[in-house]
């Protein structure tokens, strides 16, 4: 006979399953030999189950007859349960040496061969085996040794195939099982898989399990035969890229794999030198490849990298692994391109961090060009792969490019009024701030380079920006002398907040005043940016196109400005003054009131909010709630070093919005005063004659100037302010407030409903479009995003019943329109189809108008852009937007075509013009 083939208790076990039946002797048989050698270690003794009955096995290899005949005759001797056991000898014997006598008790009369492709079809379950497997002996060797520890499990991708009479193993599913087992791609990368745990067998798996500890070296442990097989199989079914990588890891280097496939970019390169190329060819020394397998595993790696690098992006707020993953593998890919020499031909990778860099490096260099050049090279940054991964770096430069636009503005540094100033700040200065706070704290990567010019642009800015705030001051001292409520020179002073913004908003239900106490027009900035992209408030404004700033009280600190704020009359004191003064003001309106401050918001253990607080909001009584974060944050030196604001960062606010918005009240976010940062000021002296950080009482020095008038509340009506940001009277602090500068005399104004019904007649919604700077968002202000005036205007004392989902006003004249997309689209046939199947469907002034605002913008704008697009159509806007987003979309996406869309989890509306063109048979 041949050489006797190793044998294991899985062998064993499938070949007594498969003859004991066979033979109907489960309950018979004693003695099996079978022609083997049993695998050192293999256990001798284990138990198997015929039906409900579960007999004992104990295997004997031996290697003569002599053996083969004293095993069995202990065996045949022994009592109790051994008598129940059936034993397995494995011997080379050949069968005619055995003897008769032997040969006369084992099964069969004679020693089993074992046909190892029928064990690997016991193995899985299968009817028959495609002829293949049986002529490969590797692939049977391979199954029977790499079987799992609970046996074979089949992936759905690789099941077998079934005819009549069972199911066939075929070589594809057989393969597939093997690779599965051998490279234990289960556990790759975390969280993918299928309920069993397997994973399909794709270029990312494969990828994965290169970069897992000891993976190429069990791989290098298998058989060549095996390994050649299984690299055959691979590149047919999942393409060149494999059969690199396994390469790779039999050249011993698969830990470096990954890295080695994104510097192998170079070689897609049509700019790439013949030295690079050489360069990048002596990396892959030693492993057979040509350029096409090379460039297939360059992009392989990369199309990966991308994946996890869109896991990274998604999981940053709460896992670090997925990043992780991602720089290990590039920080190695840069340490390889510049050991081979590499630096200049990797400089402009759309991977490597040094590709980041180099783009970053020529974006600084880009400052001192024109703001396009800026522009484009800014482009190029945020086209890099890993610009979502380096957001705070990119974040910078993004604010860098946008003071430059800002610088290359038309306009000057005069200021005509207060008033004129307060409104540009609100406009312009307040997002100044913000990008230059951004820019303060330079590049996190600490790239010198980057921190000169980000340094040259801060000081270039700051200058222009200085400039604003003493031709502000130069207005505000005339200005102080006679300004009053009565007499506001075309401002709105702190003071009357009251009455000319919280109390039209009482008239059609009882608001929410929120004090951001020290809240700059830079952090109102972030936040209403925030919350006009949440989608669930709608920011409203008198002044039709702005967002309002009033003047603090003088000087800017909290003690008058608050306490003005909320008396509704010039006034100075704490919190029982503010008390008093916010009741008797809405006492006199025949209102209701309560103030709540820093200590009365909490609730106890287990609540957010106070009860009384809560129970305040239910009732038909005019909140306000005094929200300290802010200032705290100033005066204990918290601030100094933070780059944005967001909603969460204001202890309460997202608790007291959440509240107002259950209980259908307007919101008023409003502060008393704004603030200066610290930025390496000076402290000036004598300090005996200050009053706070930011006023004094004497007589003005350079960079500050003498006010006095019935506004100023401290010093017996004559102080003595900075208009300079850099000068200070008191110890170093994060941040000051109480000077003359426009960041702290503006007191910015967030005015938000949670629907459309509650603004008040003559008061305008305020997308979020027409809150931003043209210079900061870098794009053409959108032309069609008009204001939505009241729902209330010109409906009095018209039936609930008769008043329709949408506004139905008077169309305007058909010779006056001009000949719009959005009018041409409405007057199509398809256009008159497609509304026949809508039962309310929204005039079609509103949605021609929708489609022309939005093809104005590009293609992109808010949803309350969009309503206050329909409402400026005729009539008033749309009482639910997103009943009237839905109905625009049944409207315009023809068969389900996504002409229109949502994006930003619904703040977003989207307009795919020329899809919109093609549906409607609409020309250019």
């Amino acid at each position: 006979m041949s050489t006797p083939p190793v044998i294991d208790r899985r062998v064993l076990e499938a070949l007594l399953d498969i003859e004991l039946p066979r033979r109907n002797a489960g309950d018979t048989a004693r003695l099996v030999v079978v022609h083997g050698r049993y695998r050192d270690g293999a256990p001798t003794e284990f138990g198997i189950r015929f039906g409900e009955r579960k007999r004992r096995v104990r295997v004997s290899d031996q290697t003569s007859v002599l053996g083969a005949v004293d095993a069995w005759e202990t065996h045949a001797s022994a009592t109790g349960e051994g008598s129940d056991a059936i034993l397995v000898i494995t011997t080379g014997v050949d069968d005619h040496q055995l003897g008769a006598d032997l040969r006369a008790h084992a099964l069969g009369r004679r020693a089993l061969s074992v046909d190892r492709a029928e064990i690997v079809k016991q193995r899985f379950g299968a009817a028959d085996l495609d002829p293949r497997i049986r002529q490969e002996p590797w692939l049977i060797d391979a199954l029977l040794d790499a079987e799992p520890s609970d046996g074979w499990r089949l992936h759905p991708a690789g099941a077998p195939w079934r005819r009549s009479g069972g199911t066939v193993l075929t070589r594809d599913a057989a393969v597939h099982a093997l690779v599965g087992a051998r490279l234990d791609l289960s556990g790759t990368v975390p969280g993918l898989g299928d309920a069993s745990g397997h994973r399909d067998l794709d270029v990312d798996s494969l990828l994965a399990w290169s970069r897992t500890p000891g993976a190429a070296a069990r791989y290098a442990e298998l058989a060549s035969e095996e390994r050649e097989g299984i690299a055959a199989w691979l590149r047919q079914n999942v393409g060149d890229a494999a059969a690199v990588l396994l390469a790779l890891v039999e050249a011993g280097k698969g830990g470096d794999a990954m890295a080695l496939g994104v510097v192998a970019a170079v070689l897609t390169d049509s700019a790439r030198t013949p030295e690079a190329a050489l360069a990048v060819g002596g990396l892959f020394a030693g492993v057979t490849h040509d350029t096409g397998e090379l460039g297939a595993f360059a992009s392989a790696v990369q199309g990966t990298l991308a994946r996890w690098i869109g896991d990274a992006e998604t999981e940053r707020r709460g896992h670090q692994a997925a990043r992780d993953r991602v720089m290990a593998v590039l920080d190695r890919a840069d340490e390889l391109a510049a050991a081979a020499g590499l630096g200049q031909a990797v400089a402009g990778h759309p991977f490597l961090p040094s590709g980041l860099d180099a783009r970053l490096r020529a974006f600084a260099a880009a400052l001192t060009a024109t703001p396009p050049a800026a522009g484009d090279a800014l482009n190029a940054v945020m086209d890099h792969r890993l610009a979502d991964l380096f957001a705070d770096r990119c974040g910078v430069a993004e604010m860098a490019a946008r003071l430059c636009r800002w610088l290359e503005t038309p306009g000057t540094t005069d200021i005509p009024s207060v008033a004129a100033g307060v409104a540009g700040h609100m406009r312009d200065g307040g997002w100044v701030d913000r990008a230059l706070n951004v820019l303060w704290g330079g590049d996190p990567g600490n790239d010198p380079y980057l921190g000169r010019a980000y340094r040259e642009l801060y000081e270039t800015a700051s200058n222009r920006r200085a400039a604003l705030d003493e031709a502000f001051a130069a207005r505000l001292v005339d200005w102080t002398t006679t300004a009053s409520a009565r007499a506001p020179g075309g401002a709105l002073l702190v003071e009357s907040v009251m009455d000319e913004i919280v109390l039209p908003l009482a008239r059609e239900a009882a608001p929410l005043v929120l004090v951001l106490d020290g809240m700059s027009a830079s952090v109102a900035a972030q936040l209403g940016e925030e919350l006009a992209r949440g989608g669930r408030w709608l920011e409203i404004s008198v002044a039709p196109g702005e967002r309002r700033g009033a003047v603090s009280m003088i000087p800017s600190v909290t003690r008058a400005s608050r306490a003005s704020l909320l008396c509704g009359a010039p006034a100075s004191g704490g919190q029982t003054a503010e008390r008093a003064g916010f009741d008797a003001f809405w006492k006199r309106r025949r209102k209701q009131a309560a103030v709540f401050h820093k200590s009365d918001i909490p609730g106890e253990p287990g609540q957010r909010l106070a009860q009384p607080l809560l129970d305040a909001l239910a009732g038909d009584a005019v909140v306000c709630a005094v929200l300290n974060t802010i200032d705290d944050a100033l005066d204990h030196d918290r601030e100094g070093d933070r780059t944005g604001w967001r909603t969460s960062d204001v202890t309460f606010l997202t608790d007291l919005l959440n509240a107002a918005r259950d209980y259908r009240r307007p919101a008023v976010l409003v502060s008393d005063h704004g603030h200066v940062l610290e930025r390496g000021g000076t402290e000036l002296s004598p300090v005996s004659e200050a009053g706070s950080a930011r006023w004094r009482t004497g007589e003005p020095k350079e960079g500050e100037i003498e006010l006095a008038g019935p506004r100023v509340l401290e010093g017996g009506g004559r102080v003595v302010v900075p208009w300079r940001e850099d000068i200070r009277y008191m110890p170093r602090r994060a941040g000051y407030h109480g000077g003359a500068s426009l960041a702290e005399m503006t007191v910015p104004l967030l005015v938000l409903v949670p629907s459309v019904d509650l603004v008040p007649k003559g008061w305008s919604i305020l997308p979020p479009e027409k809150t931003v700077p043209r210079w900061w968002a870098d794009q053409e202000a959108p032309q069609a995003a008009p204001q939505a005036t009241s729902p209330k205007a010109g409906t009095r004392g018209r039936p609930a019943q008769e008043e329709a989902l949408f506004a139905v006003g008077e169309p305007a004249p058909a010779s006056s329109a001009p000949d719009t997309l959005g009018i041409r689209v409405t007057r199509s046939p398809v256009y008159a189809d497609q509304k026949r199947y809508l039962r309310k469907a929204p005039e079609s002034r509103q949605v021609a108008a929708v489609i022309d605002a939005l093809s104005d913008a590009g293609g992109r704008l808010s949803a309350a852009a969009v309503g206050a697009a329909a409402a400026a159509a005729g009539g008033r806007a749309p009482r639910n937007a997103d009943l009237f987003i839905t109905a625009l979309q049944r409207l315009l996406n023809v068969e389900g075509y996504p002409v229109l869309g949502l994006i930003d989890s619904g703040a977003t509306v989207t307009l795919e013009t020329a899809l919109l063109r093609e549906q409607f048979g609409v020309e250019e």
